[in-house]
């Protein structure tokens, strides 16, 4: 197990697909942003003790790719896109 003191706003890296931010946090408390691609599992030990679960092989919990944006809605939001910088080019 590795140890270390960071300070607020340092992150680590794990990997290619995981980053942790430290954000800051007060006496007892850390807060951090974790980035993880959403096939990671990633959940609190507390989580795991309430609903008694072990965090080993067997007990993941599945996630289910997004459904995709109809052909319709892509090009509205295109079009959205476009005349957003449209206007934001004739503002210059």
């Amino acid at each position: 197990m590795l140890k270390l003191t960071v300070k607020p706003g340092e992150y680590l890296l794990i990997g290619e697909e995981i980053k942790l931010v430290f954000t800051g946090g007060s006496t007892g408390n850390l807060r951090i942003l974790v980035d993880a691609p959403k096939t990671m599992n990633v959940v609190r030990s507390s989580a795991l003790q309430r609903y008694g679960m072990a965090a080993e092989p067997g007990n993941e919990t599945t996630y289910y790719k997004d459904r995709e944006l109809s052909p319709e809605a892509k090009s509205k939001i295109k079009a959205i896109l476009m005349e957003e910088r449209r206007q934001a080019r004739a503002k210059k």
